[in-house]
């Protein structure tokens, strides 16, 4: 559930005016945190965008990232099954723990497939910056011809490795095949998500 009336559904009186928020990443799935929110933190929350919470230790609303700079950027909420729990979806910009690590569950091994939201998502970022020295900068400038043949001639080696080569061959010109194809969809102004859209839009006919 995401929409203006969020604040009224929630059973604010099961917690004595608190409620448990679970912060994800909005492209990897992963689970950042666990804070708490009361009526306040929450609507600082979708007021500012940026991801607030009621401290118990310091009785006070608490912005992530306030003091650290490592903000979480709300990209959308919702509600579990009773009412008091909430999903909050968010940009983490820089580490979510204060020790440093991207989650607070630093030892739980990380999804397997997420790296791939991690990986769109900077070349997302190299697609906007265009740093210097970058090969995905290079790619870029080179224009979507020049990408798209590189598609092509890692699909082939791909393809070659999956018939003639060990696996090792074959994995290694997977990534490579896959992290190009990142760059195609990029330079088109698509992304990962489009792409698994279409595959989840078939899966579901």
């Amino acid at each position: 559930m995401n929409d203006t009336n969020i604040e009224a559904d929630l059973d604010w009186a099961k917690g004595d005016g608190l409620l448990p928020a679970v912060i994800q990443h909005w492209r990897s799935g992963e689970v950042l945190m666990l804070g708490y929110m009361n009526r306040e933190a929450l609507g600082a929350t979708r007021r500012s965008g940026k991801v607030t919470f009621f401290s118990r230790s310091k009785q006070r609303l608490w912005t992530k990232g306030e003091s650290s700079g490592n903000t979480l950027l709300l990209k959308s909420l919702h509600i579990d099954c009773d009412t008091d729990t909430l999903l909050v979806r968010a940009e983490p910009l820089g580490p979510t723990c204060h020790r440093g690590t991207p989650t607070c569950f630093a030892d739980a091994p990380g999804l397997p497939l997420a790296f791939l939201g991690e990986l769109d998502a900077l070349v997302e970022k190299r697609h906007a910056e265009r740093p210097e020295a970058s090969y995905t900068t290079q790619l870029f400038e080179a224009g979507v011809r020049k990408i798209a043949q590189k598609v092509g001639e890692e699909g082939v080696e791909t393809a070659l490795a999956g018939v003639a080569q060990e696996d090792a061959e074959l994995l290694g010109e997977s990534a490579d095949l896959l992290f190009h194809l990142l760059v195609l969809l990029r330079a088109r102004g698509l992304g990962l998500a489009d792409a698994v859209g279409v595959l989840k839009s078939r899966h579901s006919q």
